[in-house]
């Protein structure tokens, strides 16, 4: 066999186990062909294709970091028990795909990567699109994958095929370490022939690793949150990889103990949950973000604890707060230097927390702050998608329109932008993978190519869910060439485009630290000024673009009823076999409600702007409430005394 024909056969038969839970783990392969995969990869995948069509079924895509987006998009919907592959050709081809191998990477998400090299023996050298480096030869596009991937290897002789194969596996399909996985593969050496070990060929499984947490640790954390007044959970991706939603429920309803969300954790609880408050930090809800602000035990369950999350370390203002992080990945677990991390899987930790904590119940006074609190926010937000009967509705009106239209068990998609924020606020989700937002790399056209990334995901488990894909134009513009692979394929999507003549969440943002939106419009070049402010609106068609692809498109010009025929088109486009685009404009000046988050984008302090300079103190302001966030010192024995706590926290500030 060739190395490429031996490493077609060895990921075909590849499964991961999680329980009782049996799945392929690589079920297929993307790819574009060049001169540098053309003839190993291309061919295995031909030959494949010939003798067993189930073994490595191979998909077509459009562009390389569209790829990696679908393969994300898959590992998401299946818990990251499974993924594609993408092989892509020497040079641009490779190097188109960097952009993925980051977004899988910061969102914690598995994507096996193949791109390929130049000659390993240097035989033809240099080859069309090889990087030259006079200072060293042996660097090519490929070594840009290594910062950016949770595994990286290079196949440069056919005898390390085996090794690295078994090893990307096991990042692959490792909780805690997952994320992309690259393997480089050089044109020669994927046409090089080996005598393949029938042990490389065999079916393999790969259990998941469910980590018990510790006695010590575990203790640790137990005794924090019983004595804790007023805790609070902050629930992140990892809730929902490790299947423990059903846990964090019966934790929750039995405490009392309230929840917000990070972006990755979205849906973890229905939004009705009387412990839901939505989600918290910088794109958080007044009532998560109000609950957290006093919280004196912060337990994170399987998040990142990112900017967005921690409100640049502003949410979290009890002088004495104190954080029993658990997470899968010990690098999580530990951060904000806290003294409580409880390294082991979600779904196991709230097992035993559940139990050891089963006289544990919240303060009666505090049940009543969440719960008006969470009434309170409720109001706002049916306010928020009340129909205004505007020309140019707000964004809180159309997602308003699309959750009426939606069903409960209905994804959402989404990245970049505005939406993202306004989403994690306002959307009601209603079932656990209901919730897909892209928000640890935020990466603007992802939504189209992740959406066919969740559409695959849900027809591979034989599920009946709709995936509407919401995108602002800004967004749509970076990525929108996998419309055709909907086509080609018969993928349902339902895309929302939303027309707001630029960026609208940078445009915001370069408002509030003194900009002015300099540069987020979509207007005309202005020879004389020198830059894109001036009036009128660029004769884009977008409605047009979509319909070129084949796409049903419905076109909803602005009026005082545009949402109400939204919510219709979407019913419509429910019904309907086929992927339909539905365009529309909006008012990019009408924000969402707010929920006092802060996020921490440094303003120029000396400026010739007078908005600059107002966005400065402003900044100044909020700056003086962010901290270190420093977990307090967990109790030793004997150590209760008023003064070892003042020292205590003085060592901690």
């Amino acid at each position: 066999m060739t190395v490429a024909q031996a490493l077609v056969t060895f990921l075909g038969r590849q499964w991961t186990v999680d329980g009782d839970h049996r799945e392929r783990t690589v079920p297929g392969m993307f790819g574009i062909f060049g001169h540098g995969n053309v003839a190993g990869i291309g061919q295995a995948l031909r030959q494949a294709n010939e003798l067993d069509p189930e073994l490595m079924p191979y998909y077509q895509a459009r562009n390389e970091q569209a790829m990696v987006h679908q393969s994300v998009g898959y590992a998401r919907m299946h818990r990251r028990l499974g993924t594609f592959a993408s092989a892509a050709s020497v040079g641009p081809g490779a190097a188109n795909m960097l952009t993925g191998a980051a977004l899988a990477t910061s969102n914690r998400l598995p994507a096996l990567l193949l791109p390929s090299d130049t000659f390993a023996t240097r035989v033809s050298d240099p080859v069309l699109q090889q990087l030259e480096l006079p200072h060293d030869p042996g660097i090519q596009v490929t070594d840009a994958f290594r910062p950016l991937s949770r595994f990286f290897d290079r196949v440069q002789r056919h005898e390390q095929l085996y090794s690295i194969a078994l090893a990307a596996m096991r990042v692959l399909t490792d909780p805690a370490e997952t994320g992309a996985v690259t393997i480089a593969l050089p044109e020669d050496v994927q046409a090089e022939v080996v005598d393949v070990p029938d042990e490389f060929l065999q079916v393999r499984e790969w259990h998941l690793s469910r980590p018990l947490p510790q006695p010590g640790p575990l203790a640790r954390a137990i005794e924090a949150i019983a004595h804790a007044k007023r805790p609070f959970v902050v629930a992140g991706g990892g809730v929902l990889y490790s299947g423990a939603e059903g846990q964090l429920r019966a934790f929750v309803e039995a405490t009392g103990i309230p929840v917000g969300t990070s972006q990755a954790g979205g849906g973890v609880l229905d939004w009705d949950h009387p412990q839901n408050l939505g989600g918290v930090g910088a794109t958080g809800t007044l009532a998560a973000n109000r609950i957290a602000a006093e919280a004196d035990v912060v337990i994170g369950i399987g998040t990142r604890y990112s900017d967005f999350t921690t409100a640049s370390r502003t949410a979290f203002q009890n002088p004495d707060v104190t954080f029993v992080n658990i997470n899968v990945a010990s690098f999580d677990a530990y951060k904000h230097g806290t003294q409580l991390p409880v390294v082991a899987d979600a779904r196991e930790t709230l097992t035993v927390l559940r139990r050891e904590l089963a006289d544990l119940r919240v303060d009666p006074a505090y049940a009543a702050r969440i719960a008006e609190e969470k009434a309170n926010w409720d109001r706002v937000v049916d306010e928020a998608f009340a129909p205004s009967h505007l020309e140019l509705p707000g964004q809180a009106e159309i997602i308003g329109a699309v959750q009426r239209a939606s069903a409960p068990e209905d994804v959402v998609v989404q990245a970049a932008g505005s939406l993202p924020g306004d989403l994690h606020k306002l959307w009601r989700v209603r079932d656990p993978l209901g919730y897909h937002v892209e928000y640890a790399f935020s990466c603007m056209g992802y939504e189209i190519a992740g959406g066919l990334g969740v559409r695959r995901g849900i027809d591979a488990s034989d599920t009946d869910r709709d995936v509407i894909v919401m995108v602002g134009d800004g967004s749509y513009l970076m990525l929108h060439t996998e419309l055709v692979t909907a086509v080609a394929e018969g993928l349902k999507l339902i895309l929302v485009i939303i027309q707001n003549e630029g960026y609208a969440s940078i445009g915001h943002l370069s408002e509030t630290v003194g900009s002015d939106r300099f540069g987020t419009w979509y207007r005309p070049y202005d020879e004389q000024a020198r830059n894109f402010q001036g009036p009128g609106h660029l004769p884009v068609d977008l409605a047009a673009n979509a319909r070129s692809y084949g796409l049903d498109v419905v076109d909803l010009a602005p009026g005082a009823d545009v949402v109400e025929r939204l919510q219709a088109a979407i019913a419509d486009a429910k019904a309907s076999d086929t992927s339909t685009v539905i365009h529309l404009h909006s008012d990019p000046l009408v924000y969402a409600p707010d929920g006092e988050g802060w996020w921490d984008v440094p303003v120029s302090p000396v400026s010739e702007i007078d908005s600059t300079r107002r966005a400065y103190e402003a900044y100044r302001e909020q700056k003086a409430a962010q901290r270190p966030l420093v977990g307090a010192r967990p109790q030793t024995p004997g150590a209760d005394s008023d003064a070892d706590t003042d020292e205590q926290n003085g060592q901690n500030a």
